[in-house]
């Protein structure tokens, strides 16, 4: 394949001296873009523009058009291994993704077999084939999956929730079922993720986004066991072992030294961590990305530039980080305040290199 022209992305996760911080955006590809709002309106529905081709390709490559970032991020959903299991992913404006089947026994958690990567998800394989060639080396492309904890969340529940209470009884009162169900969850990510590397992902991230509703010991059980299973399967995989991986675990700041442990690349951060203590407690490991507020972006572009600045200093000149925000970009945003962040993490972190 052609050769990247821009690799501070994948040099930073592996923690190599890059001439300025790298960037991208955790949703950078989004409703907060009016070009996107156009391309959505013409697939005729989210899971409608996810699983074309060509229409997620055109998505994903939207910022890379406005704004010099550093990464590419495959356009698809972290719920696509579960609606390939039959459940029935359906997206209800206003309330999010919600399962037409739902898992309501130990029964139908038996009955769950890992997707054919070939078959009902070809469409993200085809995807990603299309966005490598089309993106033509400018940046590295990151394909990415939910975490088994966070779609057991969803397929439990039926959709998002404040406490999750139904799937943590099951982990509470059926601990066998919720195993097994995990247990299908981390083959699944694995396969899914190692056939995104075979078809040209140059990096992979798994999205623990509810692993902070968690106790420890129930974290360590039900979430950090088996991210670590995940990395040591991909390490494994002919196609994915020299693949930088990076695991994000929202709201699970207190257990960065285990997460640094599972041999992962780099850990996402969100903003209740500051990146100076983080970097303390797990950068000689590990590369990190975060962490700035989404929220921010709402604020003037001075206070986003101080913002931005001050997270840069907070890491210091070391290699090993990756600029993002601490969760996905919101639609509300203006897309010339993305622009502020973007050139000012790139200025901001050629100063404090010289």
């Amino acid at each position: 394949m052609t050769e990247l022209k821009n690799d501070r992305f994948l040099r930073a996760l592996r923690r190599q001296p890059t001439d300025t911080t790298p960037v991208w955006i955790m949703r950078q590809a989004g409703r907060y873009l009016p070009e996107y709002r156009a391309t959505r309106e013409k697939a005729g529905s989210f899971m409608a523009l996810a699983q074309n081709p060509e229409l997620a390709c055109e998505v994903t490559l939207q910022p890379l058009d406005r704004f010099e970032l550093d990464a590419a991020i495959l356009f698809s959903d972290i719920l696509t291994i579960p609606d390939a299991m039959g459940l029935g992913l359906t997206f209800v404006a206003g309330e999010g993704p919600k399962f037409e089947r739902p898992l309501r026994s130990a029964a139908e958690i038996a009955n769950l077999t890992v997707p054919d990567m070939d078959g009902e998800l070809r469409y993200v394989m085809d995807a990603v084939r299309l966005i490598r060639r089309e993106l033509d080396g400018r940046v590295p492309l990151i394909g990415f999956s939910g975490s088994p904890w966070t779609l057991a969340c969803y397929m439990v529940e039926g959709q998002g929730s404040r406490d999750f209470a139904r799937v943590k009884a099951l982990a509470w009162n059926d601990p066998d079922a919720m195993h097994q169900l995990l247990d299908t969850l981390a083959q699944s990510v694995a396969a899914y993720l190692a056939a995104q590397a075979e078809a040209g992902a140059q990096a992979l991230m798994v999205f623990d986004t509810w692993g902070g509703l968690l106790s420890p010991g129930m974290f360590h059980e039900c979430s950090l066991r088996y991210l670590a299973r995940i990395v040591e399967q991909l390490k494994n995989d002919a196609h994915a072992a020299d693949l930088p991986v990076v695991l994000f675990s929202k709201g699970a700041s207190g257990h960065l030294e285990a997460l640094a442990g599972t041999g992962c690349a780099g850990l996402g951060l969100d903003w209740t961590i500051s990146l100076d203590e983080a970097r303390r407690r797990v950068g000689e490991h590990v590369a990190l990305q975060g962490n700035l507020d989404p929220s921010a972006l709402y604020a003037t572009p001075e206070i986003i530039r101080r913002e931005v600045e001050a997270a840069i200093t907070a890491f210091g000149p070391h290699p090993g980080h990756v600029f993002n925000l601490g969760h996905g970009v919101t639609p509300g945003v203006d897309p010339e305040h993305v622009k502020v962040l973007v050139d000012t993490v790139h200025e901001a972190g050629r100063r404090i290199r010289a």
